[in-house]
């Protein structure tokens, strides 16, 4: 018996790439160090399109032995649209660029600058990683990713994995308002 020619007719094609916006993460002790990591991403990413204010970063000691105590997160993301698929390069470039700081700075921590990136669409935020885990998804370059926040219901929602601070309202507040730029944005000039 033959097959219906048809019913390869509801095969999925490939969809265009949705609008996102490159996020980036950098937390330190040290306000020069946030700084120093704001001025490396728009040298090579362009203008910054929304910073946060700076929170404070105490829902774990994971980092305290390599980075102390005290430590303030920030959040900022670009003008420029991003293309999702540039997340394993964006990651191991702000890999050197932690390393290049440790060099160059003058604080007794081995780790003074920790530099995240990732991306934020409309309905997600997704992380980069160089480890994997269950939840994680292999991209290239050694280079993982997760969804670390969704948008449903008018909100962002966490999963089982996401980090404690990804919890927070504050953040959310500011990813929502990322998002709204992102939403408003014509998405012509978002391609």
């Amino acid at each position: 018996m033959s097959k219906d020619r048809s019913d390869f007719n509801t095969m999925g094609e490939p969809t265009p790439t949705p609008a996102a916006v490159l996020l980036i993460a950098a937390f330190s002790r040290y306000d020069e160090a946030l700084d120093w990591a704001r001025d490396r991403t728009v040298e090579t990413f362009g203008p910054v399109a929304m910073l946060s204010d700076a929170f404070e970063f105490d829902q774990t000691a994971y980092y305290d032995t390599t980075m102390g105590t005290g430590l303030r997160k920030i959040f900022f993301t670009f003008d420029a649209p991003f293309d999702p698929a540039g997340l394993p390069d964006v990651k191991l470039t702000a890999n050197g660029w932690e390393q290049e700081y440790a060099q160059l700075a003058d604080h007794p921590e081995p780790r003074p600058l920790n530099i995240d990136p990732g991306y934020l669409t409309l309905g997600k935020l997704v992380l980069a990683s160089t480890r994997g885990n269950t939840h994680r998804i292999y991209l290239a370059q050694g280079i993982y990713a997760e969804i670390t926040l969704f948008y449903r219901h008018g909100r962002w929602q966490p999963h089982e994995w996401t980090f404690p601070d990804y919890h927070r309202p504050e953040y959310h507040k500011y990813f929502t308002r990322c998002r709204q730029l992102l939403r408003d944005e014509p998405s012509e000039n978002r391609k």
